[in-house]
């Protein structure tokens, strides 16, 4: 950031008086600029026991599966940005159960909140997608999924699912679980 979003003039990265940590301020109007994570917003589609999929027509990770998954807009709520990002992306609707996991990648800002939902109806690719299928677990294509929270994921849904019970799983993924998929950059 080099100029202020609120009178132009430019900024500088310090610590603010009774802060922690750096942000960008303007001595100009007085404005510090907060950065905060970034919000995933998700869901696990399950129809019969098996997983919608959506192969992604967009970078990052393009031609990778993915569940139907996005950052939040402002003035929705977590279960609004879910339902939309999984109609935007298979044309899909849902019923949401409970949010399954929530995972936080802090080393590039982002929580993924991931809901368990029922798939309701037809679905189809999305703008976003190159297309969309149901998965059994035997079928799921490891190798090809495009972020290791949604290898978590999937992970735990069919781990649970032999239970019937499907707790809310917190964790993290670090740098180094990103170099797995990435290789170091």
């Amino acid at each position: 950031m080099n100029f202020c979003s609120h009178c132009g003039q430019g900024v500088r990265f310090a610590i603010p008086e009774g802060d922690d940590r750096p942000r960008y301020l303007c001595d100009a109007c007085g404005a510090i600029h907060y950065q905060n994570p970034r919000i995933v917003a998700g869901t696990l589609p399950i129809r019969d026991g098996c997983v919608l999929l959506c192969r992604r027509a967009i970078a990052p990770r393009k031609g990778y599966w993915t569940l139907p998954a996005g950052y939040m807009e402002n003035a929705e709520t977590t279960l609004e940005a879910a339902e939309r990002e999984t109609l935007e992306e298979a044309c899909a609707e849902v019923r949401i159960h409970d949010l399954y996991t929530l995972i936080n990648l802090p080393h590039i800002n982002q929580v993924y909140m991931i809901f368990r939902a029922d798939l309701i109806g037809d679905f189809a690719p999305g703008p976003e997608s190159l297309e969309v299928a149901m998965f059994a677990e035997d079928e799921i294509p490891w190798d090809e999924l495009a972020f290791p929270t949604i290898e978590r994921t999937l992970h735990h849904y069919f781990g649970d699912r032999h239970e019937a019970i499907f707790p809310l799983h917190i964790s993290d993924i670090g740098r180094d679980d990103r170099e797995r998929y990435f290789g170091s950059a």
